[in-house]
């Protein structure tokens, strides 16, 4: 029996019979191998990806189960994500030394948790790198790769002799401020409720300025995303090795103050640096009635459990802010995948194909329509596909462009260490 398909196309009704048919799954079948291949043969690497401070200590936060989260291993596995730089996050405080020493605490916390994930739990499954030979090795064993990197140098307080230690614990890249400005650099979002001006430093301060040297020398990658423009600028001059944007979008296509110009994008490129574009919705597309209807509900939240501040990792599986994203969601829908690859589509326009990188922002409010969790990994790099990058530029903007940056850090690092012995 032959049968008959019709369908919209065009707003034209359209008839197909098999051989339509056919041709038009073979055709599917063709793109789906395809993305079949070029994602399981490219390196895929995120970022930046936020953990919880019980992370690895309770079911719900086990990465090595199906959880609730955005990350876990399961969903790396299904998604094809082959490694992440898991983060050392701390929000700012009051700049006070009770509140310096509370910052480094947490911030052990969050490092000895990546680390009983890969040392204790599944070293089978996952491996902490050190140096990007290491990714390549434990990715080529067929076990996942973890990369620490720390978001907001507040955790280092004014003792400047962490940026050592945290080197040694496995910290690979340090954002140098958050919300809010810290004793580093200025905030590209000042914190109005601790006090802050639009700017503090007139972009980094003398200590930010030692800082920054101090993270070449040890090899830790200058992390520029979050800090002001002018913070930025000061450290990319400063900075002996390439800097990177951990999670960044670009400000020509959604005008937030998190994202970058043009020239900054330019600058960045010009050092050998690496901008990484995050799939977070507010900074992927501007909508000021969801962004109001957001801050409302965060503030909503944050006032019912005695918080003065929302925190995604603190708040973000909350009955209450679960339901209210639902509905703000359904209301003002998120930014598209689509709308994401078109941040990476103009940052390749303006610094070239060497320069830019995917990150998701996981677990801190990360996430578009399309890819919203690891276990949709795949549909990034089909985006890509569809857009005509070719296997090689996929696999630098997958991984390969930050790899070489860090490696470039390193050499910088030796050069140093080499010199001031």
């Amino acid at each position: 029996m032959v049968r008959i398909f019709a369908f919209i196309l065009g707003g034209a009704l359209i008839v197909a019979g098999p051989v339509w048919l056919a041709a038009h799954l073979a055709q599917s079948a063709s793109v789906d191998g395809a993305l079949a291949r070029v994602h399981g043969e490219v390196f895929t690497l995120d970022s930046h990806v936020d953990i919880p401070p019980t992370y690895t200590r309770t079911p719900d936060v086990d990465p090595g189960l199906r959880t609730g989260m955005q990350v876990d291993l399961p969903k790396m596995e299904e998604g094809g994500l082959d490694a992440a730089f898991f983060i050392v996050y701390v929000g700012q405080t009051a700049r006070t030394m009770e509140n310096y020493a509370r910052a480094t605490v947490d911030a052990l916390v969050k490092f000895d948790a990546i680390h009983a994930m890969t040392d204790v739990l599944y070293p089978d499954l996952i491996g902490l790198a050190a140096t990007p030979d290491d990714v390549r090795r434990i990715h080529g064993e067929g076990r996942k790769v973890a990369v620490i990197g720390i978001e907001n140098g507040y955790v280092i307080g004014k003792d400047i002799s962490r940026i050592a230690d945290f080197y040694e614990r496995g910290a690979r890249y340090m954002t140098l401020a958050h919300v809010g400005h810290n004793d580093i650099a200025d905030s590209s979002m000042p914190r109005l409720d601790l006090g802050d001006a639009p700017a503090e430093h007139g972009g980094l301060s003398a200590f930010g300025r030692d800082v920054v040297a101090e993270m070449n020398r040890v090899g830790m990658m200058v992390d520029i995303s979050h800090i002001s423009r002018d913070a930025m600028m000061q450290a990319l001059e400063l900075s002996a090795a390439p800097v990177i944007a951990s999670h960044s979008a670009t400000m020509v296509l959604a005008d937030h103050p998190r994202n970058l110009d043009d020239d900054q994008m330019r600058a960045i490129s010009a050092k050998g640096g690496v901008a990484q574009m995050v799939a977070f919705s507010s900074y992927v597309k501007i909508d000021p009635a969801r962004t109001m209807a957001g801050i409302q509900l965060r503030n909503s939240i944050a006032q019912a459990q005695g918080a003065a501040r929302f925190s995604y990792l603190a708040h973000g599986k909350l009955p209450a802010f679960v339901a209210g994203m639902a509905e703000i969601n359904r209301l003002h829908p998120r930014a598209s995948l689509s709308e994401f690859i078109d941040h990476i589509d103009h940052a390749v326009s303006v610094m070239g194909i060497d320069h830019v990188g995917i990150s998701s922002d996981f677990e801190g409010g990360g996430g578009v329509i399309g890819w919203n969790n690891a276990a949709e990994t795949a549909n990034v790099t089909a985006e890509l596909l569809a857009r005509g990058y070719a296997q090689e530029d996929i696999a630098k903007l997958w991984g390969g462009n930050i790899l070489r940056v860090w490696a470039e850090v390193d050499v910088v690092a030796q050069r140093l260490q080499s010199n001031s012995g």
